[in-house]
């Protein structure tokens, strides 16, 4: 029991696992995820309804949008914001590793006639001869990936924007990461039974690494017949620390702004978008 509880409480280094398929490929914790998607009154898996009618409204506005632009949202999630594009009459393709979101995302698009692209697939394995206007990445998606995950994936945005196209995305601020403390908790069914229906108990570490700007939010699951660690990582970043990793992926920041639905940036919130185009 005592070398359980040191390898639970082990602070790995940053970045060290990747477990994302723990919860999308799993049909129970997709299934829960997707719940949280679609709670319109609440901020967690996604923004709330009112913000993003009023973000996606703001989206087409900033950038001009017309029925010849072509838009792709990535990490699309159940296709909240893809589906608001698309009922203006913009060009969508969402893209998410989730089945359980493109499923409904699909679904909702049939239902209501609009023309929107989803791939159910890793964006990260994303490779089309379409280019778009517009990239989206929306609710920090961007942070919980690793630093090669990171390169890779601005490699492909680079590919597929056209001349003249822009990035749009938010992330956390350094002031959301001076907030995180590291803790240790235990808990019987935590998160109200997200991680199983059955009876389990979960060891949650929450660990900060103050040179990276990295915190882990590390979920250890005992059910009765296996274990299994669930490791979620976020980058947090200043503006000058996000403007330089987009340089050295050949992009420019062009705006900062302190959310996705315009309003005016703040070092004191907790998190800021920012408008990027690929340098020629």
């Amino acid at each position: 029991m005592f070398d359980k509880l040191v390898k639970i409480n082990n602070k790995p280094k940053p970045f060290e696992f990747y477990t994302a398929e723990e919860l999308w490929d799993d049909n129970y914790r997709s299934t829960q995820m997707l719940q949280y998607h679609l709670n319109e009154t609440v901020d967690v898996s996604s923004r709330n309804h009112q913000f993003i009618v009023e973000s996606a409204d703001w989206i087409i506005e900033h950038f001009r949008l017309g029925k010849s632009s072509g838009i792709a949202d990535f990490g699309c999630g159940p296709g909240l914001y893809s589906k608001r594009l698309a009922e203006k009459g913009l060009k969508v393709t969402g893209i998410d590793f989730s089945r359980n979101s493109i499923k409904y995302a699909r679904a909702e698009a049939e239902l209501n006639n609009l023309n929107v692209n989803y791939i159910n697939m890793n964006y990260l394995d994303f490779s089309s001869s379409d280019r778009f206007d517009l990239i989206i990445m929306i609710m920090c998606d961007y942070c919980a990936l690793s630093p090669i995950q990171r390169r890779a994936l601005l490699k492909i945005f680079h590919s597929h924007l056209n001349e003249g196209g822009s990035i749009f995305l938010d992330v956390y601020s350094l002031n959301a990461f001076d907030k995180r403390e590291e803790s240790a908790l235990y808990e019987k069914n935590q998160l109200f039974q997200f991680w199983s229906a059955d009876d389990y108990f979960a060891f949650v570490n929450i660990f900060k690494y103050d040179d990276e700007k990295v915190c882990l939010d590390k979920f250890t699951i005992y059910e009765e017949s296996k274990s299994y660690t669930v490791y979620n990582w976020l980058q947090y970043y200043s503006v000058s620390s996000l403007e330089e990793e987009f340089k050295e992926a050949g992009f420019s920041l062009t705006d900062v702004l302190g959310n996705v639905a315009g309003a005016e940036y703040s070092e004191k919130g907790d998190e800021f978008a920012v408008i990027a185009e690929k340098l020629i």
